[in-house]
């Protein structure tokens, strides 16, 4: 018998994304394993050349979706230059996407304390060690750069200057839901310049 799969239709959807979201977060995170809070992260140069790699969602809210990397990254010199971004979560067991686009700004410095401590030590560490995207001799190389971390800091690790947040606010935020004979479900919202979002049906 073929798997019936769910709607997603526009007369039971909430009116707000990002409580929409959170509905199918949580759904996610009750099957899938082990990163339910795993994204694709897009981001381009100022000429448009783009590039993407895998981040972790640490945070969610009105305001926008919360995620921590090193400043210097290739991610983070493409982001002072152009502030614009996507987010995709995949999650396979459901047969279902959320995109979302919009502008980024990193969060606030209290922000960044406070997650960074409530990462575990060898993470912490690793912040201070990895100059992140830049060439390294090789394995040895990190692993020394650890090492003299460690024994700068045996006590607290204080959060490294050029580590912290950013805050995805969405502009558009679609949601896709696998169907049969892939004819997909895709609802988008779209935020108005009024600020209020607008529910859109997109062709699969």
């Amino acid at each position: 018998m073929a798997q019936i799969r769910p709607e997603l239709n526009e007369a039971n959807v909430e009116h707000d994304p990002i409580a929409q979201f959170a509905q199918w977060y949580d759904e996610a995170r009750a099957v899938e394993r082990p990163l339910p809070h795993a994204a694709a992260l897009a981001t381009a140069t100022s000429g448009g050349r783009p590039s993407l790699r895998m981040v972790l969602l640490k945070d969610f809210d009105a305001h926008g979706f919360v995620f921590f990397t090193n400043y210097q990254s290739r991610k983070g010199k493409e982001l002072a230059k152009n502030p614009r971004a996507s987010l995709l979560f995949n999650w396979g067991n459901l047969e279902r996407q959320v995109r979302i686009d919009g502008l980024v700004t990193k969060v606030s410095r209290r922000e960044s304390d406070e997650y960074f401590r409530t990462r575990p030590r060898g993470s912490q560490l690793s912040a201070w060690a990895s100059p992140q995207s830049d060439l390294l001799a090789d394995r040895a190389d990190i692993e020394q750069r650890v090492a003299a971390a460690a024994d700068k800091y045996p006590d607290d690790v204080p959060r490294p200057p050029d580590w912290g947040g950013y805050r995805l606010v969405p502009e558009t935020i679609e949601f896709w839901q696998g169907r049969e004979d892939r004819l997909h479900d895709r609802l988008r919202y779209r935020r108005t310049r009024d600020g209020r979002w607008r529910i859109e049906r997109l062709a699969p």
